[in-house]
């Protein structure tokens, strides 16, 4: 879609049908990264082709490895840990996750690389790697060209020491960053998280041989010095994206006599709390069947059938394991019966957009009542949802495919500006959301 995108949902009584959602996001930036990292070829099935992926891929092009796209397959050869100095910034474009673990992985390398992006990835917040990093013995300066505590960053690379890192926050990209320069410190570095955040990086790390223990907040693994790990390539197959899926499962929940299946899909118990939020408030919710975990991930068909929802509480340890989700669990909470509250989710507020701020905007102007909190949503369901409207996506995929759900159950049709960023996570979208049965147009008016 060109320009900043618009488009026009129309309202639907329901959706139905099968289908797959493109690779995990998080997973796949991690098994690209690490794939670069090791000697011989990598072959990489279900790879998302997002934006925010491509950038990663391209950053490690950048860095001396090897990358070739063959279909719906990636093939990455690596260069045995000998990463070469980039003769230009790494544009990672949109990517808060390719800028906080590449900065893991260049912190320990002879050279200064600078990262970069858009001005939403340099509106993010860098301190929190900064601090971990200095500690470790790597030199980081945020050029802050739009706020202080923000990048560009320039990395120079030094001997790491293992550290002992108490999270002040809950992050996986943080953890990630820690764990990722901790493979070429001396000792064994530990994260301390104050409540369990996705493990997609421990997973991957065991599936290359390198150890990573897990003893309730605290995870670990020893370093390998300078030198880093002997690391070998292998085949990945990486699952669906449930925060893809939520999409679909949010819109089936929401609308009676829906029934969708998701194939395929990640349900990592660190990222599935947006299945365990929805059971709560009464959807019609089953993983049709389990297979085997490729890749360390356990992996399922989930079902979705509509059904009267009610609202619900989601708050403390619960929020990292769904915090991509909550935009699109708002979306749900207006349709359901009763009221939901989102709370300790201040987090929402540092990502591509402000997300509580926006999506309390949104809602409200769709009829929905909605309030704004500090660190979250309350949101009282029941109300008639209007249409009739044009809101804005903020140039926040996740926004915009949340208000594009939550238009299916309006009053009339929806018209939603700047949703090209849809393609950093989910190129095809829009298709899906047809194949289902919803009325979608692209609206080229200026």
């Amino acid at each position: 879609m060109g320009g900043t995108g618009t488009v026009i949902v129309h309202p639907c009584a329901c959706v139905k049908g099968r289908l797959r959602v493109p690779g995990d996001k998080s997973i796949s930036h991690r098994i690209a990264m690490l794939s670069a990292l090791a000697r011989g070829e990598s072959v990489i099935r279900g790879f998302l082709l997002g934006e925010d992926c491509l950038c990663t891929l391209r950053a490690m092009e950048s860095l001396g490895a090897g990358v070739m796209l063959d279909g719906g397959t990636v093939r990455v050869s690596g260069i045995e840990g000998e990463w070469r100095a980039p003769s230009a910034p790494l544009d990672l474009g949109n990517s808060g996750t390719s800028m906080r673990l590449l900065a893991g992985l260049l912190a320990s390398r002879p050279f200064t690389a600078e990262l970069t992006g858009d001005d939403s990835l340099l509106s993010r917040p860098m301190a929190r790697i900064r601090s971990p990093l200095e500690l470790m013995g790597a030199r980081l300066e945020l050029l802050g060209r739009l706020r202080p505590d923000a990048g560009p960053i320039r990395i120079s690379g030094g001997r790491l020491k293992a550290i002992e890192y108490r999270m002040p926050v809950a992050s996986a990209q943080v953890k990630s960053c820690v764990l990722l320069a901790g493979l070429f410190a001396e000792g064994v570095t530990r994260v301390i998280e104050p409540a369990p955040s996705r493990d997609h990086t421990e997973r991957i790390l065991n599936m290359l041989g390198v150890p990573v223990s897990v003893d309730g907040p605290c995870v670990e693994l020893s370093g390998f010095g300078a030198r880093g790990p002997a690391l070998n390539a292998r085949s990945w197959t990486v699952p669906g994206d449930i925060s893809s899926a939520a999409f679909w499962l949010a819109a089936a929940a929401m609308l009676p006599g829906s029934s969708v299946v998701v194939e395929g899909v990640g349900v990592n118990p660190r990222r599935s709390g947006i299945l365990d939020a929805l059971r709560r408030m009464g959807a019609g919710l089953s993983i049709e069947s389990g297979v085997p975990a490729p890749g360390g991930e356990p992996v399922g068909n989930v079902a979705m059938s509509g059904s009267g929802l009610r609202g619900t509480e989601v708050a403390g340890v619960e929020i990292p394991n769904l915090i991509d989700e909550l935009p699109v669990l708002a979306a749900v909470a207006a349709a359901a019966e009763g009221v939901t509250v989102i709370r300790d989710a201040a987090e929402l507020r540092r990502k591509e957009s402000d997300r509580i701020a926006c999506m309390a905007r949104n809602l409200a102007a769709l009829g929905a009542r909605v309030e704004e909190k500090p660190d979250g949503l309350v949101i009282r369901g029941g109300a008639a949802l209007r249409g009739g409207v044009t809101i804005d996506a903020f140039q926040d995929h996740r926004i915009a495919m949340s208000c594009a759900v939550l238009a299916l159950a309006a009053g009339a049709p929806v018209r939603i500006t700047g949703v090209s960023c849809v393609d950093t996570s989910y190129p095809g979208f829009w298709d899906h959301m047809r194949s289902l049965g919803a009325n979608v147009e692209e609206d080229n008016r200026n």
